[in-house]
């Protein structure tokens, strides 16, 4: 029996409710499929922040190095400035453990209304896979004369050879798997060396993968296409800033930020993964138990997936496509009236 070591860290607003409604599903399915999950919570958060001036202990990293997985549920809070509390917790975990692919999975189901009248479930089934630990999101520039008329700041995107490269074939690879079809997002038009940069290494990677169709698209045009051709597209990758920016737009065509999920991907899993709905932490509706718990759960579902117990992966995702298709069961998100543990109460009764 595989038994998987799983590091909670329900974090802040919503994320304790969503993080334990997706243990609940995590639990049925093991059960089912013959498999363990051990837990260990941590209590990671902006409120440790402020009882100690840190969001995780210095020790952290090595804390969770000991597990399989990490599953988080939301980071952030008004009290908090967002660079301190994601600078804090989410980017460390991500560098320290090579998360280099941030995987966004967009699908439309059936029986969510999407904003778009041209989005039709069953066509708005793609990917956004975006690199994740550097580009623009580098710790490279500084603040210069603070508090004088000429204050200025400078922050220097990073694009590496290797670091670019590692995630096109990965991206490249997802293609192959699926529909054979890739776009990548560049502004290489407008940005002169980085973007261009990135361009020839789509290139060079494109001519290893000759079964897979590739196109590229400046961010700005790509954005507009989104809204207006969303079933258009299978893999789409981009760099830090762009793939960010994409995988939220996307959410939203296909329904609900609160139901899109992510994984912090380490592909040679030489370190574990991170696994966390996109939503944040809502302090708007936290503590009033209506948060949408799909996001947390897609996100338990990626996380099985990676951890090889792919049907427990696929019955998770079929329960979710079943209560959205087959019930009215909905949080307010979706229109609905039901509580984070009715609609979990549903997408168990149908798992």
């Amino acid at each position: 029996m595989n038994n998987h070591r799983i590091a909670l860290i329900p974090g802040d607003g919503i994320g304790a409710e969503v993080v334990h409604a997706a243990c609940r599903v995590l639990d049925a399915v093991s059960s089912r499929h013959g498999f363990t999950l051990d837990y260990q919570e941590f209590d990671w958060s902006c409120q440790r922040y402020a009882r100690h001036g840190a969001m995780m202990p210095e020790d952290g990293i090595d804390r969770l190095r000991e597990h399989d997985a990490v599953l988080l549920g939301a980071v952030g809070s008004p009290d908090v400035p967002d660079h301190v509390s994601l600078w804090g917790l989410l980017i460390p975990i991500r560098r320290a453990f090579r998360q280099y692919v941030n995987l966004r999975p967009i699908r439309l189901f059936e029986g969510v209304q999407s904003p778009l009248r041209t989005a039709v479930p069953g066509e708005v089934d793609f990917v956004v896979v975006r690199e994740n630990v550097e580009g623009e999101y580098s710790e490279i520039g500084g603040r210069l004369n603070r508090g004088f008329p000429d204050e200025m700041a400078v922050q220097e995107a990073v694009f590496t050879r290797a670091g670019v490269t590692r995630v096109l074939t990965f991206a490249f690879r997802l293609a192959e798997r699926r529909g054979g079809r890739l776009t990548s997002a560049t502004k290489s038009n407008g940005i002169v060396h980085t973007l261009p940069f990135w361009d020839q290494l789509v290139a060079e990677r494109a001519a290893h993968h000759p079964d897979v169709v590739w196109e590229q698209e400046h961010i700005d045009a790509l954005a507009a296409k989104f809204v207006l051709r969303p079933g258009h597209y299978d893999v789409v990758v981009g760099s830090n800033l762009f793939g960010d920016i994409l995988s939220d737009l996307a959410a939203a065509v296909a329904g609900s930020i609160g139901i899109a999920p992510s994984a912090n991907l380490n592909p040679e899993r030489e370190h574990p993964s991170m696994f966390e709905p996109v939503h944040g932490s809502a302090p708007d509706i936290a503590g009033r138990g209506i948060a949408n718990p799909l996001g947390a759960v897609w996100s338990a579902a990626l996380m099985l997936d990676h951890l090889g117990e792919e049907q427990a992966a696929a019955d998770i995702e079929k329960a979710m496509a079943a209560v959205l298709a087959g019930t009215d069961v909905r949080t307010p998100d979706l229109g609905g009236t039901a509580s984070t543990a009715e609609f979990t109460d549903a997408l168990l009764a149908l798992l």
